[in-house]
């Protein structure tokens, strides 16, 4: 068994002042905040591993491709931090709940890649405010409150990603539109008349074949902190950049542990797939038309990865409520809770009344 991980495992002092190097993204290095001291990360070319997914029920994965971590669960949205003696005490990113730091051991399986954060947080800071600018109806002072110089929390969230060969036997039926003529009765300058009109009709005819798909990265949600709306909403990921994990891209980050396990994402995995199957068979049924009447796929070749994604993260509570706010740590894309003022909204309904009672008087006098 792994020995547990410490849970200083990510820091690394910087060899000019001891302090605690950060990995900084507009350099893509390692950075000391206190004296300026940099550190490349040369990131070699090699290929990720993949692990087999049917091992994982067999109970059968490779040697070190599991590890033990220190966690702390929020009580609130579940979500599930690796510990830092710094969270005492802290809010939880997720969901802005008080992080308790009741920690725990988790055995979980190894982050085998990452994308590194492109988005700096002043960066993202300024992409948060001008989202939160283009909201009509927001409450003032909670914009004001969200777009003041609050702190934002990096976090390295977790995925799964699938990789699968599959082959499809279905059946089905293809229908080709013709149009044929006939002439059906109308009334034109009130005389009864017949008149030629076009009218489609369906030929259907029985379809059957086989279509193989070979899907490459998958990609599902492996955390319960961050909602799933949120992270699909800030989608797209290039995973075609992912690098081979190296705990120094996060260094002064934190890193969410993995709530659903990977059998579970497969589920999703699966629906993704043949969704992607079913179109990949109308395709080959052909004509105008198509209904899918019977699959049966197999799956070949099966396996799996563990990935980490960056969000930048600010959440806190406003008048009882959580609001959160998610900002994609390679592209800047933003996406939150959306805020409504009752008060800005009874204002804009009593102004769009008073314009419309005004023009309507404007209009009688007109007339008069």
């Amino acid at each position: 068994m792994d020995a547990p991980a410490a849970a200083g495992e990510r820091r690394f002092p910087c060899p000019s002042c001891g302090s605690e190097l950060r990995f900084d993204p507009p350099s893509q290095g390692l950075l000391c905040p206190h004296c300026g001291h940099q550190e490349p990360i040369d990131v070699r070319a090699s290929a990720i591993p993949e692990l087999d997914l049917r091992a994982v029920t067999e109970r059968a994965l490779p040697p070190g491709a599991m590890e033990e971590t220190r966690v702390a669960r929020c009580g609130s949205c579940g979500a599930e931090i690796e510990f830092d003696a710094a969270l005492h005490a802290r809010e939880c990113p997720f969901c802005a709940a008080p992080l308790v730091t009741d920690t725990g051991v988790s055995r979980h399986i190894k982050p085998q890649a990452q994308l590194s954060f492109l988005v700096s947080e002043p960066e993202a800071h300024a992409a948060m405010a001008k989202w939160l600018g283009r909201l009509w109806f927001a409450p003032s002072d909670l914009t004001a409150y969200a777009r003041a110089e609050r702190r934002m929390t990096g976090v390295y969230a977790p995925y799964w990603t699938y990789d699968a060969d599959t082959e499809t036997d279905y059946t089905g039926r293809r229908g080709v539109v013709r149009h044929e003529t006939r002439h059906v009765a109308v009334v034109v300058n009130g005389r009864r008349a017949m008149q030629p009109q076009q009218v489609a009709r369906v030929d259907w005819s029985p379809a059957r074949g086989r279509v193989r798909r070979r899907f490459d990265d998958v990609l599902v949600l492996a955390s319960t902190g961050l909602p799933k709306r949120y992270a699909d909403a800030v989608a797209p990921w290039d995973l075609s950049a992912l690098a081979p994990y190296d705990p120094r891209f996060l260094a002064g980050f934190r890193a969410e542990a993995y709530t659903r396990g990977v059998e579970d994402g497969y589920g999703e995995a699966r629906q993704i797939m043949n969704e992607t199957i079913v179109a990949d068979v109308r395709r080959d049924i052909g004509g105008d038309q198509q209904q899918v009447t019977g699959l049966d796929t197999r799956v070949g070749a099966l396996t799996f990865k563990h990935i980490l994604l960056p969000v930048w993260l600010a959440a806190f509570r406003y008048r009882g409520r959580t609001f959160r706010f998610v900002v994609n740590g390679r592209t800047g894309a933003v996406e939150g809770e959306r805020p409504y003022s009752t008060i800005k909204i009874v204002l804009a309904v009593a102004l769009a009344l008073a314009i419309a009672l005004a023009l309507a008087a404007l209009q009688i006098s007109l007339n008069s």
